[in-house]
């Protein structure tokens, strides 16, 4: 469960990059979506969308130096169970980044009531509090699938350029999407939710790059838990890197307060990263400080790894490849 409230400001934001996050594979050519050239001004705004049947909740923020003539990377940032996209907004102190770097971030919300906020609906897994998905729910890989040509007709976005995060909850659906709709999402960046969805019919190697607490009490890193959960982070990591076709062994490196684990020599310019953050919660690293009562729920806090820049830097080097092999090392698309 993911319980965010509005906070004071950040702590230290530290900001990593890995090895890997310096090569990427050929890219087919930014395109212009429907919606560049109408007026957009930059800020949050939340709209309501119908998609894949329903109507839906997302919050936008285009950044500062958004132009409504140039195609602009897109990143979904997904809540916890029993959050909201507002206060995803909050939890995960996105829009900074996004102003700083100039990409749109949009909050998706879930349809299914749980507490205060909403779950998702990951396939084949249950709910955060061990219920079945109830019969006929949204389906919210078509709705987040969905949203993203949803926005392409009022945003001008770059869809070579769409990635995927999410806390918790929103960790696990943002694996699920990395699988089940690997031709729209280039990368993912769970935080707090690495999984690897089996079956995963994602028809190319997927860049992944993960942030977990080791002291962890929701998720826990060694694994267990909920039903939802069970197997260990780095377990997910591997079985993400043998289906990108990397090497068996990842490189370690360690910081203060935290490792990376880099898994080499993947198909396509791919890569499978993992941080580990020391002694932190379910939290996001280097997020916004927030109050007593929730660290005191999700554990502490960490400022060894600025989350939303280090995957912001890894997503910048991998867009999405000309084709949808597994390969995929064809040249830049025209």
């Amino acid at each position: 469960m993911l319980v965010a409230a509005c906070g004071a400001g950040a702590g230290p934001r530290v900001s990593t990059s890995s090895p890997s996050s310096t090569a990427a594979g050929p890219a087919r050519a930014a395109g212009r979506s429907a919606g560049c050239g109408q007026p957009a001004a930059p800020g949050s705004k939340t709209q309501q969308l119908e998609v894949a049947g329903h109507r839906r909740t997302v919050i936008v923020h285009l950044p500062t130096r958004y132009r409504r003539s140039h195609p602009t990377a897109l990143v979904l940032d997904l809540h916890g169970s029993g959050s909201t996209a507002a206060e995803q907004e909050v939890f995960s102190g996105m829009d900074a980044t996004s102003d700083q770097d100039g990409f749109v971030v949009a909050y998706p919300q879930g349809l299914l009531a749980s507490g205060s906020g909403y779950d998702w609906n990951v396939p084949g897994v249950p709910l955060a509090d061990g219920r079945s998905v109830p019969p006929g729910s949204a389906d919210d890989i078509a709705f987040l699938a969905g949203v993203v040509p949803a926005l392409a007709g009022r945003y001008c976005i770059d869809d070579t350029r769409v990635f995927a995060t999410g806390m918790s909850g929103g960790g696990r659906m943002a694996s699920q999407l990395a699988c089940d709709a690997s031709s729209t999402f280039a990368a993912v960046a769970p935080v707090a939710g690495l999984r690897f969805p089996e079956p995963c019919p994602a028809s190319r190697a997927v860049p992944v790059i993960a942030f977990h607490g080791q002291g962890d009490p929701v998720d826990p890193y060694g694994g267990g838990g909920q039903g939802y959960w069970t197997y260990s982070v780095p377990v997910a990591a591997q079985r993400w890197a043998a289906h990108n076709e990397c090497g068996s062994s990842p490189q370690v490196s360690s910081g203060q307060g935290f490792s990376l684990a880099v898994y080499p020599a993947c198909s396509g310019a791919a890569a499978v990263e993992l941080y580990t953050l020391t002694g932190e919660g379910h939290e996001w690293p280097g997020g916004p400080a927030m109050p007593r009562r929730i660290t005191n729920q999700l554990g502490p806090q960490s400022s060894a790894v600025d989350a939303d820049a280090t995957m912001w830097a890894f997503f910048s080097t991998h867009p999405l490849p000309c084709d949808g092999s597994k390969a995929a090392r064809t040249p830049p698309c025209a």
